[in-house]
This record gives structure tokens, C-alpha cells and sequence, in this order.
């Protein structure tokens, strides 16, 4: 009988883990198990494997694994978590013959092909152009930023960490917001923002703009205040404004005309605030180039699992090492 290959989609808070079938994409056995219950990778990895009943003769010896941090060296620091090691003595204690170890949004972005098209939303319309790079952006724990270009076999990702670009406001009020986040953090980056703690500190940062008692300690809950509180609403509208900004200057950094897809755990519960806010606006306000952003489509992802997809793409795509 053929081993299974072990994949997962590692991020700061949760680990999600699957097996597959060599040369298939179809992930099975899912499990999503939280990073802060287990000391390092090998633990989670081990106590997956013997849940599935993936054990002896049917342990994996191929494994594809993404994680939410910068992958390039052989010791490995998850960045929002507390998860370090060693690809090859991960490797050794695994018993794995070939073990890939990714960037989470490189797996976002070799997923997105084969997520089907009902699991896809528009949020802009426009033609893609063939032969054309794709932006693969979202936020979660951070900001995921990936580049998919069509090579000539296979889907080449352009892996990066487009997250931690400096943040630059548009308006008075984000000025105003830079301001409060510098006095707290320093530096701002995008991610500072344009993450699930972020949107958390960016509420809290319109009531001391509004000088009023904060009534939520949650992104959550400002998520689902926002329809009743004026500043939660506030909050949300700014954060896709903000997301529509980056997205668009990102769209125009990379020449992103291939399309836009929007993954992440936070914007599928924020497609009915999508066409409120003025993500598309943003997205296009770019002076001489705003035709160009505004005939680029965008979608969100609504899959559940688009990293463990992409991270199956990745076990024998040769352009990914």
C-alpha cells in the first residue's frame, strides 16, 4: 500500500495537518491542533500522526510544511509563536526521506489554483491578463504577502514578507493613527495594522482619538459590535480601507495583472463590510495608475484549507525547493 505524504499549514496560533496522496492535492484526515499545546513541531507532528492512525508502516516518509515566518535557513523561528527548529533534525527524528519547508502564504499562493470556483467571491471584476503575475495577500495572526507567476510546467511562487513594509497613511485620521501606533510600537509596519491584533489595536486607537472608554478587549467582538457601535464600525471600514491601500500598491509593485486574491482566517467573515468600505476605492486611488489597479480582478478565498492545498502542490513541484 502506498504511504500517505504529510502536509500542514503551520501558523502563530494553529496547526493544521493532512495527509495526501502522492501526486494528488486532496487533502484528508484534517486536524487543525493548537500550537501552544506542544513544545516544538516533532511533538505536534508525532501526536497528529498517531490521532490518524499514521504510525509504523503507514508513517509518512514525504512531508510539505508551511509556516507563517521567513523559512530561507535551516533553523526556522516561528515569528508568532514559540516553535524553533531544525529542518534537518526535523527530518532525522521524523524518518522523512524528503521534507519542504515553505512560507504559509507560499502554500496560499500555489493553493489558490486549485480552489474551485464556488469557493471563490469577486469583489472586483476585470479580465486577467494570461501569463501575468498574481498577488496572493491576507491578513490572520500577521499579513501574508505571496507572488504566483505561470511558469512553463508548473506554478512558480515568489515567496516574501511584504507585511512588514512600512505603513503610510493617506488621510488626517490615519496621520493621526500613525501617530498613536509609533508612540506605542516604534516603527509601524502594515502588519501592525493589517493583522487580527492589529484591528484590536486599531479600535482602541479610535476611542483614544475619540477619548472614549473602550467597550470591547477582542477583535471579535469589534467584528461583531461593528452593525451597533459607531467606533467598531468606524474601525472596520478603516481596516479595508487600509487592506485596499496595500493591496493596491502591492498590485502595483509586483505588476499583479494575472488578479488579487484575498486569503486569510478574517476576511471571509467580512464580505458583507467589503463592499460598504472603501477597499476598492483605495485599491484604485493611484493617481496615473488607477486605471491599471481598476482592471485588476480580486477575489476572497472562502476555502477553508488553501494552505494545505498548496502545500500538497508544493511536495513535487519542482520550482519550489
Amino acid at each position: 500500500m502506498t504511504r500517505p505524504a504529510l502536509i500542514g499549514d503551520i501558523g502563530g496560533t494553529n496547526a493544521r495537518f493532512a495527509l495526501v496522496t502522492p501526486g494528488g492535492v486532496a487533502p484528508h484526515d484534517i486536524l487543525s491542533l493548537p500550537c501552544a499545546d506542544y513544545p516544538g513541531l516533532v511533538e505536534a507532528v508525532q501526536d497528529y500522526l498517531a490521532r490518524v492512525g499514521a504510525t509504523g508502516t503507514q508513517a509518512p516518509r514525504e512531508a510539505c510544511l508551511a509556516f507563517a515566518c521567513p523559512v530561507h535557513d535551516d533553523r526556522i523561528k516561528m515569528t508568532n509563536n514559540h516553535w524553533v527548529f531544525s529542518r534537518t533534525a526535523v527530518q532525522a527524528e521524523l524518518g522523512l526521506t524528503l521534507f519542504k519547508a515553505i512560507n504559509d502564504f507560499t502554500a496560499q499562493a500555489l493553493g489558490v489554483p486549485h480552489v474551485a470556483e464556488e469557493e471563490l467571491v469577486e469583489i472586483q471584476s476585470g479580465e486577467a491578463t494570461p501569463h501575468a503575475a498574481r498577488l496572493v495577500i491576507g491578513p490572520g495572526t500577521g499579513l501574508g504577502v505571496a507572488t504566483l507567476f505561470p511558469g512553463r510546467h508548473a506554478w512558480i511562487p515568489l515567496p516574501g514578507e511584504g507585511g512588514h513594509i512600512t505603513y503610510a497613511p493617506t488621510d488626517e485620521r490615519e496621520r493621526q493613527l500613525l501617530h498613536h501606533f509609533h508612540h506605542r510600537y516604534g516603527r509601524v509596519s502594515v502588519e501592525r495594522v493589517l493583522c487580527g491584533q492589529g484591528l484590536l489595536d486599531l479600535y482602541l486607537a479610535h476611542c483614544a482619538l475619540e477619548s472614549a472608554t473602550p467597550a470591547f478587549s477582542t477583535p471579535a467582538q469589534v467584528t461583531a459590535a461593528a452593525d451597533e457601535d459607531p467606533i467598531a464600525r468606524d474601525t472596520l471600514l478603516r481596516f479595508l480601507k487600509i487592506l485596499g491601500d496595500v493591496c493596491g500598491d502591492a498590485a502595483l509593485t509586483l505588476g499583479a495583472r494575472g488578479g488579487v486574491t484575498l486569503c486569510g482566517g478574517i476576511l471571509p467573515r467580512l464580505l458583507d463590510w467589503l463592499p460598504e468600505s472603501r477597499f476598492r476605492e483605495a485599491f484604485a486611488d493611484k493617481g496615473r495608475m488607477h486605471a491599471y489597479n481598476a482592471a485588476i480582478p480580486i477575489h476572497v478565498v472562502t476555502a477553508p484549507w488553501p494552505g494545505l492545498l498548496g502545500a500538497a502542490e508544493a511536495l513535487h513541484n519542482e520550482e519550489v525547493e
